[in-house]
């Protein structure tokens, strides 16, 4: 079922580019976003883009609606322990989740089902409610405990998707490199987009 609702998360791990044209390509879609970004991944993007966002959820809501001229009520901006929020209960969550990029603390949390703020609420609710979850990892090397970790969500149906750009498609620039990873995102939530040709499609117009 191609969601009409997507709870978008980032966390603090290198990678706020991935998370930005998500989020852009996701709205352009007109799907509703519920956006969550945690304090360490608002450092991230002032120092990875030249994006500078306010601290407060309604600001940051402001600033995304702005940015990327988004009308009212369709994205969402929502503190850490807005416990009010629909995500924070199966009776309301989203019909898909992603964790873009998703740091490795991010993902210990959510394969322990730690539910300490409405981050790792909104993941726990997902899986508990069997609803799509993507988890773009940024680490390298990963480490046994990660590994660990992601054999155990992947085991129970959580997609892992290591940030990990391919070089099939001949990539000119970074924006490029970050198109790939976002475009397979997308494929996964089966939201069409044009920000690459799919594999093999001239050879199915010959």
């Amino acid at each position: 079922m191609k969601p009409e609702t997507v709870t978008l998360i980032m966390t603090g791990a290198s990678g706020a580019q991935y998370g930005l044209l998500l989020l852009k390509e996701l709205l352009a879609a007109g799907k509703m976003v519920y956006l969550l970004i945690s304090r360490p991944a608002q450092i991230v993007i002032a120092t990875e883009t030249d994006l500078k966002l306010p601290s407060r959820a309604k600001d940051i809501q402001a600033f995304f609606n702005n940015y990327y001229s988004v009308e009212e009520g369709q994205l969402f901006v929502f503190e850490r322990e807005q416990w009010m929020a629909p995500i924070a209960s199966g009776s309301n969550v989203a019909d898909a989740t992603v964790v873009c990029p998703c740091t490795t603390g991010t993902l210990a949390s959510v394969a322990m089902g730690a539910s300490r703020n409405l981050i790792e609420r909104s993941v726990d609710v997902a899986i508990k409610e069997r609803k799509p979850v993507i988890l773009v990892i940024r680490e390298t090397p990963f480490s046994p405990i990660h590994l660990e970790h992601m054999l155990k969500l992947s085991q129970i149906g959580v997609t892992i998707m290591p940030a990990n750009p391919a070089f099939y498609h001949q990539p000119k620039t970074l924006e490029d490199m970050v198109a790939f990873m976002v475009a397979r995102i997308l494929d996964h939530l089966q939201i069409p987009h044009t920000l690459m040709e799919p594999w093999g499609k001239d050879i199915l117009k010959s």
